[in-house]
């Protein structure tokens, strides 16, 4: 459809949906909505980086909004969190679609959308009866007691719910409950067999995205829609990641499986009555088997097949196929006998194609290796589970390539996006080729020239539209140079004086981010005695709630680990100081990382700049980006590892920091704090 000549342009929406909801132009802003406008004119891909205050949502919300009208397409946003889907749907895209009725000539429609897991499933309520939770009894004699009175709950909730939005029920219910009353895909009857079908949450959900100019989801559906081989989403022309610095972990969770012997046993007993009892014993003896094997494996990575399971795992494989074999195709039968045989199915297909996966794995040479596997064997822990054998990508840059980039325009964006001043890190995990983009400043102009197209590599462009924030007026980046560097035994003494001192510098006013639970809870412990003000501790109460307390309180502490580097944002006098204890390295032990960084240096390349080095960064930048969370906070960064002033990775990771003005001598942060906490308000 071409283009109608009376359209408003970009510029000229952004304007009016500025006035219509309130707020200043930014030139960042404007800026990035030009260069988004650009990328659906000529379909190159953008990845661009706005820090935050920058107004990101109506930058890339206004050209898409625009597109979808203007070309009656759907345009699919994606995020890595609930709470920037629940801002969008709940906050911009209202304001938006009343602010752009007149100047479009109707009011855009937007839905959100997620996996059918995440709805209620009204069949399943109504037929199917509360399974025994897998392998909870074992560890937990009240969990099957528990999880009915919560599946009770929610046959209650049912009647009451429009959406049946697992998100909208408040408080919520363990995943085994939920498993209950919700299903998979794979497990799902289809609209045409189901007998609820007309009622059902997941496809009113999905037929109202289908409906609508803009579909707000996730990362994870997001790579579902592209790992699996059905459609998910619906069709669209442009794809808008936002918080795209989580794009690669959340597709690789996603494209992670596992194998236990409680799945395994799960399968059979829905297999029930569906086969002879004769093929069903042969899998739940290969399961059996399974458990014995694993409990004398170490936990860790797996280079080579183990010797004990090159007979388990081939095994469990025939076994689950001649349990698929048995239950033969969908034929004409009643609903409830239907219902069983998909249960059933779904799981024996993802036992035998998890087995299956698992023996692929070893099959190839370590140079062309696509997948690392592990035995997570955590029995013992706070949290026990059985053993579990599990198998991920080494790399999804292959799949965002072929089955994202190369089937829509795609703009990709966060606040932290460029790691050593460059998109060239991150652009290599996504799959665009590297050195083809340089960082464009905000200042720069975009110019509308047709992407080249001299061969099948996808082309992108990379902007950085800056900070409204100035960074080095209103915040210190101090480096503790003095401090040894951190130990394997906890925090040391110097480390815990030099933090005392700089909370106490700062009246309070401290989130703390540790790189274990165990260093924030010694670091609790210990400053209790020792300062005044309240130290609030990840885990002693629902994050939110300790959230919350910390940001009614600006005397209040909070430590925490990995979900505060990237979940807070608490504007104002309450959060003036951020202090990391050590930089926050992936685990040498992690199977995942460490398989990628031999992976990168079998290459040729450095694997530990590759993997470790650019996972610090990130959570660097998202974690001192807690600092800056409006115009007026003011405050000090604090880094406890002197590594980022001594090692020569230091450099990479300060390049990926906000520009804040550094410092290395303790007393010039320590005076800057006293100064910040005598001007703050009583």
């Amino acid at each position: 459809m071409p283009p109608r000549a009376d359209f408003p342009g970009v510029n000229e929406l952004l304007t009016h949906a500025i006035e219509a909801v309130g707020g200043a132009e930014r030139a960042g802003q404007v800026q990035m909505a030009e260069a988004v406008g650009r990328a659906i004119r000529t379909g190159e891909h953008l990845a661009v980086q706005a820090g935050t205050g920058t107004g990101k949502s109506l930058a890339y919300l206004v050209p898409a909004i625009r597109h979808a009208v203007e070309r009656e397409a759907t345009v699919v946003v994606s995020t890595a969190t609930i709470a920037l889907q629940r801002q969008l749907v709940d906050r911009d895209l209202p304001r938006l679609a009343k602010a752009l009725k007149k100047p479009l000539g109707r009011e855009p429609t937007f839905a959100i959308l997620k996996g059918r897991r995440n709805y209620l499933c009204l069949h399943r309520l109504d037929t199917g009866a509360p399974e025994e939770p897998e392998d909870a009894a074992l560890f937990d004699p009240f969990a099957v007691s528990r999880m009915g009175k919560e599946v009770k709950r929610l046959y209650e909730w049912s009647s009451d719910t429009e959406t049946g939005d697992r998100d909208e029920l408040v408080p919520g219910v363990s995943e085994q409950a939920w498993r209950q009353v919700s299903v998979t895909a794979k497990e799902c009857l289809g609209v045409s067999r189901c007998p609820i079908g007309v009622d059902c949450f997941a496809e009113k959900a999905r037929g109202e995205a289908g409906r609508a100019d803009v579909v707000v989801t996730n990362h994870a559906l997001l790579a579902i829609d592209a790992l699996q081989g059905y459609q998910v989403l619906p069709e669209h022309d442009l794809v808008i990641i936002d918080e795209a610095h989580d794009l690669v972990d959340r597709v690789t969770s996603v494209a992670t499986a596992e194998l236990t012997s409680g799945m395994i046993s799960a399968a059979v007993r829905r297999c029930g009555k569906l086969i002879d009892a004769d093929i069903a014993d042969r899998l739940m003896e290969s399961g059996d088997g399974l458990a014995l094997v694993v409990e004398d494996l170490p936990s860790g990575r797996m280079d080579a097949l183990p010797q004990a399971l090159r007979g388990a795992l081939p095994a469990i494989r025939d076994a689950a196929h001649g349990c698929l074999t048995a239950l033969g195709s969908d034929r004409k039968e009643d609903v409830d006998e239907a219902t069983s045989r998909k249960l059933a199915r779904s799981l024996l297909e993802e036992v035998h194609d998890t087995a299956v996966r698992l023996l692929d794995a070893f099959d190839d040479d370590q140079a062309h290796q696509r997948d690392v596997v592990w035995l997570q064997n955590d029995r013992f822990s706070a949290n026990p589970r059985p053993p579990s054998l599990k198998v991920a990508p080494l790399g999804v840059a292959g799949l965002l390539r072929e089955r994202v980039f190369n089937q829509n325009t795609t703009v990709l964006t966060s606040a932290t996006l460029t790691l050593g001043g460059t998109f060239d890190t991150l652009a290599r995990q996504w799959g665009l080729p590297p050195g083809q983009a340089a960082v464009r400043k905000a200042e720069g102009t975009a110019t509308d020239k047709e992407p080249p197209s001299d061969d099948d590599e996808p082309k992108w462009s990379g902007l950085d539209v800056g900070s409204p924030f100035d960074h080095k007026r209103n915040g210190i980046l101090y480096v503790a140079k003095h401090l040894p560097a951190p130990g394997r035994d906890g925090l040391q003494k110097s480390t815990l004086d030099e933090l005392a001192e700089l909370v106490e510098a700062a009246g309070g006013r401290t989130l703390g981010l540790f790189s274990s639970m165990r260093a924030a809870k010694q670091a609790t412990e210990e400053l209790r005695d020792r300062v005044k003000h309240p130290i609030l501790c990840q885990g002693e109460d629902s994050t939110g709630l300790l959230v919350r307390k910390f940001a009614d309180d600006p005397r209040t502490c909070l430590f925490g680990t990995l979900s505060l580097w990237q979940g807070v944002d608490v504007p104002g006098p309450s959060l003036q100081l951020v202090v990391v204890d050590r930089i926050p390295f992936p685990r040498p032990d992690d199977p995942v990382s460490s398989a990628r960084q031999r992976a990168v240096e079998a290459r040729g390349g450095n694997g530990f700049l590759t993997v470790a080095a650019t996972h610090a960064a990130l959570l660097l930048a998202q974690g001192t980006g807690r600092l800056h969370r409006s115009m007026a906070d003011r405050g000090v960064v604090a880094v406890l590892d002197s590594r980022l002033a001594t090692a020569r990775y230091g450099g990479f990771l300060r390049a990926s920091l906000p520009p804040f003005w550094p410092t290395q001598d303790p007393e010039v942060a320590r005076a800057a704090l006293r100064r910040l906490d005598a001007a703050a308000p009583a």
